[in-house]
């Protein structure tokens, strides 16, 4: 389309005009994604790193903040220790991920802080208990 808007035309209806001409000459048959669905996240908001989040899902990398890498760390060492063939071995692989663990508790991790600490058990007990006898 290298043709200008004739003046005195709405832009409206010259841009409608536009596209009924290109659909009557059958420029939107063989388009890409024809009749597909739209891809679920064009309803989402704009994200301005959209493209770099698609192509990490796309190679299957993932970055987690460093308090969650710690934990999935921890959690997989503990796996590996109960796994090993000796006693030395586990302690080798318990002691270097106890290491890491008190380096991230006395060292406050890069942004937010958890902010919470351990639920009193007894505690949610008796609120769920008063609240039942509410009823």
């Amino acid at each position: 389309m290298t043709e200008r808007k004739p003046p005195g035309v709405d832009f409206e209806s010259w841009v409608d005009k536009q596209i009924r001409n290109a659909e009557a000459r059958g420029e939107f048959d063989r388009l890409p994604g024809a009749g597909a669905p739209l891809p679920a996240d064009v309803e989402s908001t704009y994200d301005e790193l959209w493209w770099v989040k698609r192509k990490m899902a796309r190679e299957g990398f993932s970055v987690l903040p460093p308090t969650l890498a710690l934990r999935k760390e921890a959690e997989d060492a503990l796996e590996a220790a109960l796994a090993a063939p000796s006693e030395r071995i586990v302690r080798k692989i318990i002691d270097e991920v106890n290491v890491k663990v008190r380096d991230m508790m006395f060292k406050p991790p890069p942004g937010p802080p958890l902010g919470k600490k351990p639920y009193d058990v007894e505690d949610v007990v008796r609120q769920w208990r008063e609240r039942r006898a509410d009823r």
